[in-house]
């Protein structure tokens, strides 16, 4: 698995531009809230025609007034840095969803909410088989109450609200997915005679099943059992420590 950040849109890249903005932003606010006399000085030592000192002194009005708008201007950097960090968190849980779906690092992955994984657009899985040497599918994912984080940014996301089996692909495979249920597993195959393409992107089925999964595996071609993943996104304090350590 590649680093965290790599090579993922780094919106942190904006944090000098964020830095400054809230750091002019704080060196006014604070003292201000502290004690709104202080800014009101200082300021007045940078005008042509300085206020006499009896002019200078503040209201009651004045300095509620102040406060208030220095209050608000910490909540409008606190909430700067909030829309950065989210802008990551999003950029990231799409990337770690399409590398764990088996997608490879490449152009998609400059914006993997929209480039590189993504709902499939024709084709849901059912259907019979008609190869005779269908290409096995490796990874799949289980929906249950609360569904991933990541679905609610991709393109076109998958209707999961009966189907709780995700099933990526490369786009050139995804029509060709076939899930099959039985009695003791179930059989997911690519019903096609060439490997699927490695890609940059995954196309994300979700198949609506007849009964629940239960105890049954799930396998792919010759018998062999499915890998189970669990892709989501990264908790606030997780994005804001890798991105602050670049880690």
């Amino acid at each position: 698995m590649a680093p965290y950040l790599a090579p993922v849109r780094n919106y942190w890249a904006l944090l000098p531009a964020i830095a400054v903005i809230v750091g002019l932003v704080l060196l006014y606010a604070v003292p201000t809230l502290i004690n709104p006399q202080w800014t009101k000085t200082v300021l007045n030592l940078f005008r042509q025609y300085p206020e006499d000192e009896q002019a200078g002194v503040l209201g009651a009005q004045q300095i509620r007034s102040r406060r208030m708008l220095a209050g608000l201007l910490v909540v409008g950097a606190l909430a700067l840095v909030g829309f950065n960090v989210s802008l990551n968190r999003e950029s990231n849980a799409c990337y770690t969803a399409a590398r764990a779906f088996g997608a490879i690092d490449g152009k998609g992955a400059e914006d993997p909410c929209i480039s590189m994984i993504y709902g499939t657009f024709i084709g849901d899985g059912l259907g019979p088989t008609s190869e005779e040497k269908p290409q096995p599918v490796t990874v799949y994912q289980l929906v249950h109450k609360k569904s991933p984080t990541y679905l609610r940014w991709i393109q076109n996301p998958p209707e999961y609200d009966d189907r709780n089996l995700l099933i990526g692909t490369s786009i050139d495979c995804a029509l060709d997915l076939r899930v099959q249920e039985e009695a003791d597993q179930i059989v997911v195959v690519v019903d096609a005679d060439t490997p699927c393409s490695l890609s940059d992107s995954v196309s994300l089925t979700a198949v609506e099943l007849k009964k629940p999964v239960g105890d049954r595996k799930l396998v792919t071609v010759g018998g062999k059992e499915m890998q189970r993943i669990d892709p989501d996104a990264a908790s606030w304090p997780k994005v804001l420590g890798k991105l602050v350590t670049g880690g």
